[in-house]
Parts: structure tokens; sequence; C-alpha cells
């Protein structure tokens, strides 16, 4: 069963499997999937499917899950894995594409591109100015990473390119490789301190969950840039909102929020210095088409018995999580 139409994914499975394609509108309500899921073997499904122990119980036939995403925090990984369900994901085919958005939005909360449209387009442009729209300068600036997986390590080499300072905060710290002696690695309180720009790549997960808080919002250096590109959730979307209308943040790039869509009377959107986005950051033609492939073989490789290329639970091999991650 797919929860959307997606014909790069769809196409490489019709030789193999009776497709059942929710084509309703937006996203398929739990009871609608369900009914769809009660006589299914397999399940391709987006970041916005919650598939919980509930639904699962009610899926008796289900052996493999496949997430069009690289985040699994829809899916209950435990109750998954209880039932000997390996569940697919798409890691590393977006990290570059990812990163390109990260870097945008960066750019655009630094220079004030979205303020300089808007009062561009409202006919208020009526001579150059000295102090029109002054932004913060990128390059010479500190740049500080949380999390270096490798979506946070593909925007540490954008930033070094960029003659930027990089300090790095993980849960996991694994070598440099290539950016050793360019990187430094920093506890993440001293990070947020020092960083001009912080920007977030850690999973949510129970440990990420608020990691951002308003304690550590308060770390921040005055003037800092936050941009989040991770998940919502990992971020206090109400005490950023404070610190960006008092001032003690500069401005803010936001991909993703801890509810979505965002409701379009939230108060973040009333900020001027907030530069939004709707979870575009793998939206890519070339991107998204590639996730759908892994996606598709994940499933088609779950379905057969054999291992997944991109499985999020490995424990059902018998493998560890911990050793999984090491080889991405």
């Amino acid at each position: 069963m797919a929860t959307r139409d997606l014909p790069d994914a769809l196409a490489p499975l019709a030789s193999h499997c009776t497709l059942d394609v929710w084509r309703g509108d937006g996203a398929p309500t739990p009871d609608a999937l369900a009914a769809r899921l009660a006589d299914a073997d397999g399940l391709l499904c987006l970041l916005v499917d919650r598939i919980d122990a509930t639904l699962l119980a009610r899926a008796p036939h289900l052996r493999a899950i496949s997430s069009v995403s690289v985040g699994v925090d829809h899916i209950d990984l435990a109750a998954a894995t209880a039932r000997g369900i390996p569940v697919g994901h798409t890691p590393g085919v977006l990290t570059e594409t990812t990163a390109d958005l990260a870097f945008a939005l960066l750019l655009a909360a630094a220079r004030r591109l979205v303020e300089a449209d808007g009062f561009v387009r409202a006919g208020r442009w009526q001579a150059w100015e000295p102090d029109l729209l002054l932004g913060r300068d990128v390059h010479g600036a500190t740049l500080g990473i949380v999390g270096f997986g490798a979506i946070g390590r593909a925007v540490a080499r954008r930033a070094l390119g960029f003659g930027m300072r990089v300090l790095a905060w993980s849960r996991t710290r694994r070598p440099l490789g290539d950016l050793a002696g360019a990187v430094a690695w920093a506890e993440l309180p001293a990070l947020l301190a020092a960083s001009d720009f912080v920007s977030v790549h850690v999973a949510l997960a129970p440990e990420t969950r608020g990691l951002l808080d308003a304690a550590a919002i308060a770390r921040m250096k005055p003037g800092a840039i936050l941009v989040n590109t991770a998940r919502g959730g990992i971020v206090d979307e109400a005490a950023l909102a404070a610190a960006l209308r008092e001032g003690r943040l500069a401005a803010a790039g936001l991909d993703v929020f801890a509810r979505e869509p965002l409701p379009p009377d939230d108060p973040l959107l009333a900020l001027p210095n907030l530069v939004v986005a709707p979870h575009v950051g793998s939206a890519s033609v070339a991107t998204r088409a590639r996730m759908a492939e892994l996606a598709a073989r994940n499933l088609l490789a779950g379905l057969a018995g054999r291992r997944m290329p991109a499985c999020a639970n490995p424990q059902v091999y018998g493998v560890e999580a911990s050793e999984t991650e090491a080889k991405r």
C-alpha cells in the first residue's frame, strides 16, 4: 500500500507488487490507512504519515515499511522491530540538497532578503540609503553546527568555502576526516555562546526533543542567527519567537516546525526577521527522484526477505544500530 501517488517509486514496484495507492486529498486518516493496510504486505509512506503501534496492530500481514524520508520519527520503530518488520528510509541521497537549503536560509536571514523583497514590491524603495536593510556578514563569521552527521558536514564544507570558522557539536563524535584541522569540536553551551550563526542538524529523538530550549537560546550570542532544517520539536519555538521579537537574536531561518503545516496565525509569521520555508529541504527534482527510487528498493528487498539497502532498525537483522550508523 502506498500513501501517495509517487511515480518514481511506484514504477519499479508495479511489476513485482499489486499496488494499492491512496488517491484521496492529503494524507489518509488513521482509520482509512488502517483499513487499506488490513491485507497489505508492504507500506510505502511519507514523513507525515503516523505509523504507530496501534496502526501496526491493525496490519497483521505487514512485512515491510519503507518511508520516503531520512527521519523516521513518524514511525514507532520499537513496535515495528518487535514485529520483525524492517523499516526502510532514504539517508545519503538528500544530503547535499538539504545542505544547500540550510545555507540558503542562512544567507537569506543574514542579508534580510525576504524583507528586502517585500520592501521593493511594496513600493517603499525611494532612494539608496546608507543604513537601508543592513544585514550580517557571513564571511569571517563563526558557524556552530549542532549535529555533525552527513548533512552537518556538508553544511560545514559550504561554510568553509565562505571563509567561516566552524564549530561542531554532536552526541557522537566520529573522526573528522577531510575536515580535520578545519572544524573544531565544542561543547554545546560553548558553541552557542561563540557562534554568529547556529545551524541545527540533529535527528528528532527523545534525547534531542527540546534540545534548543529557552535556556539554550538564552546562551546564544547576542545578535546571532539560528537556522533549523532538521525537525520541528528540537527548537523551542515560543522561546525563539521571544528572542527574535526582543532583538536578542538578529534573525532565524526555519524549514521545519513542531506543527506542520504551520498555521497562518502562528506568532512566528508576524516576525519580520524570520525566513520560513514549508519543509522543502530535499525538494529538488533529482533528489526527490533518488529518494523515491531508494524507497522502492527498500520495500522490494523487505518483501523478498532480503536486507534493505537502508534500514532504520537494523536490529531486525541482528545488527546494532550504532554499527549501521558508523557506515553512513
